[in-house]
C-alpha cells in the first residue's frame, strides 16, 4: 500500500479514537461491513472516494483533513495555480489532484484525474452526482451494464450510486471530474 493511503488510514483511526466513536458505528453509518471498514482503517485496502467522504462526514471533518492532515482555510474563494493542487495516488495507475482542497464547506469536489491503461475499471459507488470531462486521451467509463468511450472534449454526467469506473483507453488519459456528495 502506498504511503498516502497509510497516512489517510492513520488519520481516520486517530480521529475516530479521539472522538471515541466505535468502528462499528462508522461502518454502519457509511453503509459498509465492519470487516471492510477495518481493512480501510488498517490500510489493508484503498479507501474508495465515496467511503472517504462518508467517513469524513461521520467524523465531522472536511475530507481535505483526512487526505492531507490540514483543514481548508478559505471561505470566499480559493485559487489553485496550474500544477499546484493536492495530489493523491489512489492506487497504481490512478491519481487525482484536488482543485478546491483549501475551500471550506464546499458542496462539490473538482479534481483532475490521471489514469494509466489497465485491464478493467474498478467499480465504485457514492452519493451525489458526478461530471467527467476528458482533457487528454480517451477513457472507457463503465456505468452499470453500459460502457462508453470518451475522447478529449467529451463529457458525461451521471448518477454515481450506480456502480461505475473509468480506465484509460489506449494510453494515459486525464479528465476533470466534479463530484457533489
Amino acid at each position: 500500500m502506498n504511503s498516502q493511503v497509510i497516512q489517510i488510514a492513520a488519520r481516520i483511526r486517530e480521529l475516530r479514537d479521539i472522538l471515541e466513536i466505535p468502528q462499528e458505528e462508522v461502518a454502519k453509518k457509511v453503509g459498509i461491513s465492519l470487516e471492510e471498514y477495518k481493512k480501510y482503517e488498517n490500510a489493508q485496502d484503498d479507501i474508495p472516494i465515496g467511503v472517504l467522504y462518508g467517513v469524513a462526514a461521520e467524523l465531522k471533518v472536511d475530507p481535505t483533513e483526512l487526505l492531507t492532515g490540514e483543514a481548508p482555510r478559505m471561505d470566499e474563494y480559493t485559487i489553485v495555480r496550474g500544477g499546484a493542487g493536492v495530489s493523491v495516488e489512489r492506487y497504481p495507475g490512478y491519481s487525482f489532484t484536488s482543485l478546491a482542497y483549501n475551500y471550506k464547506h464546499r458542496d462539490m469536489e473538482p479534481m483532475i484525474v490521471t489514469i494509466s491503461p489497465s485491464e478493467q475499471a474498478e467499480l465504485v459507488t457514492h452519493g451525489g452526482q458526478e461530471f467527467n470531462y476528458v482533457l487528454e486521451g480517451s477513457i472507457k467509463i463503465v456505468i452499470g451494464e453500459r460502457e462508453f468511450v470518451l475522447r478529449a472534449g467529451d463529457s458525461i454526467y451521471f448518477n454515481p450510486a450506480i456502480p461505475h469506473g473509468q480506465r484509460a483507453a489506449g494510453g494515459q488519459a486525464k479528465f476533470l471530474t466534479i463530484i457533489n456528495e
